[in-house]
């Protein structure tokens, strides 16, 4: 930590106040990421001790950058530590902005295949999807090809890869039956499939939800902010159809398929002022790219969940099933892959694997968090919990006193800028996250289903409204949580 330190003094010329860490037990990556503050400065780094990974992230960042992509800049870096420094770009995730912008009870409501998703999400996903081919063309024409790592391009070598790490770590441990060389011939069939694509493009491989960044979002459909990309250190020479295929099926985005095929043609409408585009050839290879996107990533579940025993990968098993069941029922490959299609049949009609969907629909903790004025009262528990967390806020510093802020609540950019740069704010947070946390996990384990946590302040307007705000983005992470927000005296004044 003390060269992240230093490359902060040397970039900043100001010393370090704050290490916040970002990334903790659910991660599936081995490198360590921290927010680094002081002053009114802040950046993100990164330790990790894989040199070619590190070199691929820092060339490509530089590169794409020079063809104006919004990727990080990096600030500075010491690859004999394994260690470098680079731009804060917030801390909403395109997959935190999707949750907060659907209806949850219809996404986890078994006779509801459509979840409901508000305009802003789909306006934040179509900026996406048309920035994606600036990646794959424009700047896929002149990169550094030689830097990438562990392969140069999605070739044989790494579809096999991907196609084994599903066989054993998912098909195997997961019980499901197979005829290994019938299931060898199968991926033989589609592994030269794949590769009869044309695959000279830039392939960030990791193109989903959680890696990519949404600045200073506001809740208006026209100021949806600009997205920025993270994590393409994987990248390497390949087919248009992984990433986008990667996007539109991530497991738990769960993005229902009317949406889906939305969002891909306006993807294909941007991709054709890129190239003398053939729909009808991008779409006889896409199904099968969706299909190996979902392999690998099961792979990964089954690895982490199954192997590692990180049970909360296992939950993100159920919507990967449903990618599928709706592949299975919709989709004809133009090949034959008989041994595969049963192993996936197999796998939706799992009682294993129905176990892991029946937990993650039915057996879900329910936090509801409240904003209040201690003018009013505190909230009443309608879940009849009897129980849960008060928090009082009235000792930070209140932006209410300031003309500026009268109007304004703690939703709004210029409240959250003032309360972010409070010392005693980001104290106050750490410690009530902390304590939830500890309740969250523990109402878990027991089987608990309701959790209630309420922030009071003076007039139930801008400090409660912001700590209700942070609490409820910090938990929306978490596996097995559902989220409700209210703002009790902010209902009030405009119900």
């Amino acid at each position: 930590m003390e060269v992240l330190k230093k490359l902060f003094e040397q970039h900043f010329h100001s010393p370090v106040v704050r290490v916040e860490p970002l990334q903790g037990q659910l991660g599936g990556s081995g490198r360590k990421i921290v927010r680094l503050s002081g002053g009114e400065e802040s950046a993100i780094g990164i330790l990790y001790d894989v040199r070619e990974e590190n070199v691929a992230f820092l060339e490509f960042s530089r590169h794409f950058r020079r063809h104006g992509l919004p990727v990080p800049e990096i600030y500075a870096e010491d690859l004999s530590q394994g260690a470098y420094l680079e731009e804060d770009l917030g801390s909403t995730t395109l997959f935190e902005f999707l949750s907060e912008h659907r209806n949850d009870q219809l996404r986890i409501d078994q006779h509801s295949s459509v979840a409901a998703i508000a305009p802003e999400a789909v306006a934040a996903y179509r900026k996406v999807v048309a920035v994606l081919p600036r990646f794959q063309v424009e700047a896929g024409r002149d990169l550094n090809y030689k830097v990438c790592y562990p392969r140069s391009s999605f070739d044989r070598q790494s579809i096999a890869w991907d196609l084994n790490y599903f066989k054993y770590y998912f098909l195997r441990l997961a019980g499901i039956p197979f005829n290994e060389q019938a299931l060898e011939d199968d991926f033989s069939r589609l592994t030269k499939f794949l590769l009869s694509a044309s695959r000279d493009y830039f392939l960030y491989r990791d193109f989903q939800s959680r890696n990519i960044m949404l600045r200073n979002v506001l809740n208006r459909v026209q100021d949806v902010a600009k997205p920025f990309f993270l994590d393409y250190q994987g990248g390497r020479k390949g087919a248009l159809q992984y990433d986008i295929a990667s996007l539109l099926y991530d497991a738990k985005a769960d993005l229902p398929p009317d949406l889906r095929q939305q969002l891909l043609d306006h993807y294909l409408d941007t991709l054709g002022g890129f190239l003398d585009l053939d729909r009808s050839e991008f779409m006889e290879f896409y199904y099968a790219y969706v299909y190996v996107r979902i392999m690998q990533a099961l792979g990964a579940y089954g690895f982490r969940g199954f192997y590692e025993r990180k049970e909360h990968f296992l939950q993100s098993v159920p919507y990967a099933l449903k990618n599928v069941r709706w592949l299975l029922h919709n989709v004809e490959l133009p090949i034959a892959l008989p041994t595969l299609m049963e192993a996936f049949k197999n796998m939706v009609a799992s009682d294993k694997l129905q176990g892991l969907t029946s937990t993650n629909q039915t057996e879900r903790l329910t936090v509801r968090v409240f904003s209040f004025s201690f003018h009013r009262g505190l909230p009443q528990d309608e879940a009849g919990n009897g129980g849960g967390f008060v928090f009082d806020g009235r000792s930070l510093p209140n932006p209410g006193r300031e003309e500026r802020f009268k109007t304004l609540t703690g939703k709004d950019a210029a409240v959250i800028d003032y309360l972010g740069q409070q010392e005693s704010v980001h104290q106050f947070l750490a410690n009530a996250m902390s304590l939830v946390d500890a309740s969250v996990s523990a109402y878990q384990r027991r089987g608990f289903k309701h959790l209630m946590v309420s922030f009071g302040c003076t007039g139930g307007q801008h400090r409660s409204v912001y700590l209700a705000e942070q609490l409820a983005k910090h938990l929306r992470g978490k596996d097995g949580v559902e989220v409700v927000v209210r703002h009790r005296e902010q209902e009030q004044l405009n119900p």
